[in-house]
């Protein structure tokens, strides 16, 4: 065997093995990317929101600030209540209005009177933020707060030493109550106001008032497992309505030096931007009443089993997750009607969801960059594990064939997001009787995909189905394809 011929052997076997090493390569990320604590939060997918307060024994939705703490006085107060509720209606953590725009506060603070401990209720020696979360550690529920910039009873609101008397009770409440998973800043600051008698309007500047740069890094060294919520994040943003669904096309990312809380663009935030720079999901947030806090009036008016299904689908199903307030009421209760109507929307939710019809399926794709990313990853029901194709595609088709005829109206797709979200469009296709591929018929549009997508379509009977991938921001890495029919 001559020189040149080994020489010439030696380079194709060097070339396969770089071939090989390159197809078992995880694709490189593609930025912006999750934390590992933005990750987590999104798996919870449900999670409820609590207001409770002045307002509840005031018939209002926001206080002005000159409410007397003695109106405070829940008969029966039981967090337990809540906690077990919520669990029975699918929720995987709870966020407490610990401090409305009234300025009250459901925990004795050290910084002001206008608490807990100058109401009657337990005889000044309550805390309504400790019972919850002793409540949440007992029942495995995730616990968070909710503490609202503005405040209308505070006299120094406005001045600088307002913002110190700010983040002296966010200290009070991320040292004295345990874990929580998410800090929630609301975004309707300043405006008319009781502040101390002086009954004005004050104006600050949203963008620079609270330094949240000041309030991020509070909550990163003190609770650096929390995700922050605000229009802009940086830990998660507001979908930009009140409604609780997000857009069909749906972003992770927000232009992080143009969206802050009270931004006017609001609108945006259904769909992200997609030339953001910031990894910000969307929080899609509703009350199961028309108001947030409790109104005897409105004991009819709560959401539907019906109405809260279809919001899951338009908010977990868009690349989000539910945030679902119940106005706890004056007993300090969670009402028999909302807690009835939440359980049963868990349970249509779980029956719907409950059988794959692509259990043992088999995945094939048009091009696949290795064995460890095959296409049979996307049927693993592993969370780490994906299908991928080699660098540069950016288009393919991922084929699914059944064992038999299976009727489907719905399928879940999702991104393995750790390394950034990538679909930009794709179809849904099945083949007919003739072996022709034709589209399923989607009510929206087909775009974007990211944590779990749910697309929901005319019910179709096949064994063939195609799912197209026309357009990604770099090659697309899908850990997960499910497939129901919500109808059986």
């Amino acid at each position: 065997m001559t020189i040149r011929l080994l020489s010439t052997i030696a380079c194709a076997l060097l070339m396969v093995s770089h071939t090989m090493a390159d197809n078992n390569t995880a694709p490189s990320p593609v930025a912006p990317l999750p934390s590992p604590q933005q990750v987590a939060w999104q798996q919870l997918e449900t999670y409820a929101f609590i207001h409770f307060g002045l307002n509840t024994f005031n018939d209002m939705e926001w206080g002005y600030g000159d409410t007397p703490a003695s109106t405070f006085n829940p008969t029966r107060l039981d967090c337990e209540q809540w906690v077990q509720t919520l669990v029975k209606a699918g929720m995987k953590g709870v966020i407490l209005t610990c401090k409305h725009h009234d300025g009250f506060c459901l925990w004795p603070s050290r910084f002001t009177d206008y608490s807990v401990a100058s109401s009657p209720w337990r005889d000044g020696k309550g805390d309504v933020v400790r019972e919850l979360s002793d409540a949440c550690k007992k029942h495995g529920l995730r616990f968070g707060i909710y503490l609202s910039p503005w405040d209308r009873h505070q006299a120094s609101y406005g001045t600088p030493d307002y913002v110190t008397y700010y983040y002296n009770q966010l200290t009070e409440l991320l040292t004295q109550y345990g874990d929580l998973f998410e800090v929630w800043l609301d975004g309707a600051n300043g405006g008319d106001g009781w502040y101390g008698g002086a009954c004005e309007k004050r104006e600050i500047d949203r963008r620079s008032y609270y330094c949240y740069p000041r309030i991020a890094s509070i909550v990163a060294r003190l609770m650096p497992g929390a995700v922050i919520f605000s229009d802009g994040g940086p830990g998660c943003r507001w979908v930009g309505n009140e409604k609780g669904f997000a857009g069909a096309t749906n972003w992770a990312f927000v232009r992080s030096k143009d969206v802050y809380p009270g931004y006017p663009q609001y609108e945006e935030l259904q769909s992200g931007h997609a030339d953001g720079d910031a990894w910000c999901a969307s929080e899609c947030d509703t009350s199961i009443r028309p108001g947030w806090f409790y109104h005897e009036s409105e004991d009819d008016k709560v959401k539907t089993v019906d109405e809260l299904t279809d919001l899951y689908y338009r908010s977990v199903g868009h690349n989000g997750t539910l945030l679902l307030n119940f106005p706890v009421n004056r007993d300090g209760l969670i009402h028999p009607i909302d807690s009835a109507t939440a359980v049963q929307w868990h349970e249509r939710i779980s029956r719907e969801m409950s059988v794959n019809l692509l259990t043992g399926a088999k995945f094939t794709a048009t091009d696949t960059r290795g064995k460890a990313f095959g296409p049979a990853m996307m049927g693993d029901k592993e969370w780490e594990t994906y299908w991928a194709p080699s660098d540069g595609v950016t288009s393919a088709d991922i084929v699914i064939k059944t064992k038999k005829d299976v009727t489907l109206n719905c399928f879940v797709l999702q991104e393995y997001i750790p390394l950034g979200q990538r679909v930009k469009a794709f179809e849904l296709e099945y083949k007919t009787c003739c072996g022709k591929w034709a589209p399923l018929l989607v009510d929206e549009e087909t775009t974007t995909i990211g944590y779990k997508r749910i697309v929901r379509f005319h019910e179709k009977t096949a064994r063939e189905w195609r799912i197209r991938i026309l357009d990604s921001r770099a090659c697309p890495c899908i850990n997960n394809i499910e497939a129901y029919n919500t109808n059986n």
